[in-house]
């Protein structure tokens, strides 16, 4: 290739035809062997594609043939099941038709949709504490939608249930203040205590453990809800249980147990709901008026 074109012409034409050729062929050859290599690759990557799409499709079903709620990230599908699927018949009982009505009329009557939140939350309170698929056409009919509205906020927020839970629903928070303050320790002693993993359902049916986000009281982290579903609608409570420790939450449980209605609020009793232990150091008296005028006068 390095020849003299000056001095050697025709032998350097003939070398370059020589590379040249012999390029093109390996060219081809690797050209063809690419090729059948892709090929391959795709044939191998489909199989793949298709497997993991198999079990996917497998986890998906038995977590729904589970008897337990699972992690909400997977209660954005739904596949029927013989207590939940939509052939099954689903109305508000008397009492609680009276309450839709009083909901309704908080919104005007071109607007009822307004109204889905807090009819999911009725009927929610109905079923024992969490929503089938009929429950959810229902209040898709009371507010004159298609039932996919209905769905798409019931499987937005977690607040509600796609599955069963206990008769005492546990929501341990698990944001940053009360992580910091312990909020797994005291998880794993009622997991332990109860003898369920996160989302499953006592053998009796009584509780299910599960976390939530931020409680909005940090200043008295850690701390837990109980969702009292024992009584349906007629009796439901949601109430804070805060400054809580692994010891307190099982005397918590316990006393729920026995059918007690455990003092909720701080169980931290140096406190006084979000104030300080032992008191108030500051703030003792009535704040003065500013002293830059004469208030009165003005």
């Amino acid at each position: 290739m390095f020849c003299n074109l000056i001095e050697r012409p025709t032998r350097c034409h003939i070398s370059m035809f020589s590379y040249t050729t012999t390029f093109t062929t390996l060219s081809l050859s690797l050209s063809q062997s690419s090729l059948r290599s892709v090929v391959w690759f795709l044939l191998v990557s489909s199989k793949m594609l298709a497997r993991l799409a198999a079990n996917r499709l497998n986890e998906i079903r038995q977590i729904f043939r589970q008897p337990a709620r699972v992690f909400s990230t997977a209660l954005n599908y739904h596949l029927d099941s013989p207590d939940n699927n939509p052939n099954l018949p689903w109305e508000f009982n008397n009492a609680n038709k009276e309450k839709v009505k009083e909901i309704l009329s908080h919104y005007p009557s071109n607007y009822k949709q307004s109204a889905v939140i807090p009819l999911l939350d009725l009927a929610q309170q109905q079923h024992g504490g969490w929503l089938p698929v009929s429950a959810m056409d229902a209040v898709a009919k009371v507010i004159e939608v298609a039932p996919i509205r209905v769905y798409e906020v019931a499987t937005f927020y977690s607040m509600f249930n796609r599955t069963k839970v206990g008769k005492y629903h546990l929501l341990v928070c698990g944001t940053t203040p009360c992580m910091i303050r312990g909020s797994r320790g005291i998880e794993e002693a009622l997991l332990k205590h109860l003898g369920v993993k996160r989302n499953e359902v006592t053998q009796d049916g009584f509780f299910s453990v599960g976390e939530m986000e931020c409680m909005g009281c940090c200043v008295n982290a850690p701390m837990i809800t109980v969702a009292d579903y024992s009584n349906g609608s007629e009796g439901y409570t949601y109430n804070y249980f805060e400054d809580v420790t692994p010891e307190k939450v099982i005397e918590i449980v316990e006393k729920l147990r026995k059918g007690e209605k455990p003092p909720h609020g701080t169980q931290n009793p140096q406190r006084i709901r979000s104030g300080p232990e032992g008191g108030n150091t500051t703030l003792l008296g009535e704040p003065k008026p500013p002293p830059c005028r004469d208030l009165d006068a003005c």
